[in-house]
């Protein structure tokens, strides 16, 4: 599934004939072949030695020198949350998904890691960080750690039916029997229960009011946890889309699928807010919106184990 040529998203189910079952196809996602990466090199504050910081976005093969916050080039849907900040002033930098070389292209690594930042008389801040690779956007710079969700513009526009998410993956899982949470300067809590890597693959149908607000119903479901790891490359990971009202499916697991209101979106108006969803759509429903997201911890902002890692490849949805 690599190529470096030109990637055409043909979001069609193929065609059917009478008596005829169509056969299963493969659609990869823009640049969903992990092979081109834009490298950014980011020049972190005085005050916190100066450095020059590599960030790694999934986007055309490109370096930008210069500490310009990122905007999503060449037509690529991804978003990471490798970012650049700016609190007081001072700039840092966060990278916890990398490039790394996979067959004979790129593979995506995610990995959850703390970030420390330290400047006396100002802050000392750690947070726990996990490797995301979303599609959407990042508004940078971020100005503070209550900052980086309302950045999120989670979610792209999507109006077809796949049967099915398919990629090819590598989980190491840290030993920890619990994780942390870490959000800055605060004391370092404990959250029972094992990190997991997991992959999130949401359909929704989207409405905006006349203030803005956006409420969705969900249309399709598809979420797996990873608690063990692989020790290798699994290749062609093929996972169904629930359709509808799933609570009474057998695979259904309340903890991870249930109605959310935790992700933003930019409204009509440019402005975030919060994408609350209301209800779950018939299962013949067409959607407006699709969210994907990877990521090396599950428990949500702040909250994983050091040392998780998830690795990500060729990226297909089924039809």
């Amino acid at each position: 599934m690599r190529s470096s040529g030109k990637i055409i998203l043909m979001l069609v189910a193929g065609l059917m004939t009478a008596g005829t079952k169509a056969a299963a196809k493969d659609v990869l996602l823009p640049y969903g072949d992990m092979n081109r990466w834009t490298v950014r090199k980011i020049h972190e504050s005085a005050v916190l030695g100066g450095n020059v910081k590599t960030l790694y976005a999934i986007g055309p093969n490109r370096t930008i020198d210069g500490n310009k916050p990122y905007v999503n080039g060449g037509g690529s849907p991804w978003a990471t949350s490798n970012v650049m900040a700016k609190v007081m002033g001072i700039v840092k930098t966060n990278n916890c998904v990398y490039r790394e070389r996979h067959g004979n292209g790129y593979c995506a690594k995610l990995t959850t890691h703390i970030e420390k930042a330290k400047v006396l008389g100002m802050f000392n801040i750690n947070v726990l960080a996990a490797g995301s690779i979303y599609l959407g956007a990042m508004r940078e710079p971020i100005s503070g750690t209550k900052d980086g969700v309302k950045a999120m513009n989670c979610g792209i526009r999507f109006n077809q039916r796949p049967k099915a998410l398919k990629f090819d993956y590598k989980v190491q899982v840290a030993n920890s029997p619990n994780r942390i949470k870490l959000s800055g300067p605060g004391r370092k809590q404990t959250i029972a229960g094992k990190d997991c890597a997991v992959a999130v693959l949401l359909l929704q149908k989207r409405t905006e009011d006349s203030k803005g607000n956006i409420t969705a119903k969900r249309v399709g479901t598809m979420v797996v946890k990873y608690n063990k790891s692989t020790g290798g490359w699994i290749n062609n990971a093929t996972y169904n889309i629930m359709y509808g009202d799933i609570r009474n499916n057998s695979h259904y697991d309340a903890s991870t699928m249930k109605l959310r209101s935790s992700d933003y979106a930019l409204n009509s108006k440019g402005k975030s807010v919060l994408v609350k969803e209301t209800g779950w759509a018939a299962a013949n429903e067409t959607p407006t919106h699709m969210i994907l997201q990877f990521a090396s911890s599950h428990g949500g902002a702040f909250i994983g184990s050091p040392g998780n890692t998830l690795w990500i490849d060729n990226v297909r949805l089924v039809y």
